[in-house]
């Protein structure tokens, strides 16, 4: 396979995950407005990725966020109505603050592992800028019920769309793009009493299994190859 589009092939694995056959770039497929062109056999959602990417030059990262969005209109669950309909509830800012705060520790924490990469704050020219957002984020997890005890079991307390990018940090022209939305679900997705500390588990461990398979996708870009 052509050198650049082995690379092109690799930073898209890093965005979307392994799949039992290697993705490819389709070069016949319609580009996007921003150059890129849709990728196969990856395992994320949505993937693009340009043809021509060389990411042989990059050896930092750089971490952006773009935001988290929240899907409006959930409901407040006080009602034991609002409460058996099984969400997605409301958000409320604590939840938010709690959420955010675990997702950007997780990540960097992943990331930070990285035996090839250092994360730094500046842009450079071998800084590769990874700009990631949530989308879409909802909430199973009913608010406690004042005055009363309710004991509440949940296969999962949540879900959100990941989108991720890579670009240079000194252009910011966008190498590749990934779109994956899962959920925050206990494992074996049984059920499982809800809690403060459970919820927070759960989704620790969906932000460290994003962090650990884009730090994992990074580094086998980084080997040396023939």
């Amino acid at each position: 396979m052509h050198r650049k589009l082995f690379l092109a092939c690799v930073v898209t694995a890093a965005l979307a995950g392994c799949t039992t056959s290697a993705p490819t770039v389709d070069t016949s497929a319609e580009m996007t407005f921003d150059g890129l062109f849709p990728v196969t056999g990856s395992r994320a959602d949505q993937a693009w990725a340009r043809p021509d990417v060389d990411l042989s030059q990059y050896s930092k990262i750089m971490l952006q966020s773009v935001g988290i969005e929240y899907r409006p209109g959930g409901e407040s669950g006080r009602s034991f109505a609002a409460r058996s309909r099984g969400g997605p509830y409301e958000v409320t800012e604590e939840q938010k603050a709690s959420f955010e705060a675990t997702m950007r520790d997780a990540f960097l924490e992943e990331l930070g592992r990285s035996e090839r990469f250092t994360i730094v704050n500046e842009p450079g020219p071998d800084v590769l800028l990874i700009r990631g957002g949530l989308l879409d984020v909802v909430s199973y997890v009913p608010p406690e019920p004042v005055g009363a005890r309710s004991d509440v079991f949940l296969s999962k307390v949540g879900e959100a769309t990941l989108v991720l990018e890579l670009r240079d940090s000194i252009t910011e022209a966008i190498l590749a793009r990934a779109i994956d939305r899962r959920a925050a679900e206990s494992s074996g997705a049984t059920l499982q009493r809800s809690n403060r500390v459970s919820n927070a588990t759960e989704i620790r461990r969906l932000a460290r299994a994003w962090g650990s398979l884009l730090r994992t996708r990074l580094e086998e870009l980084a080997a040396p190859r023939e």
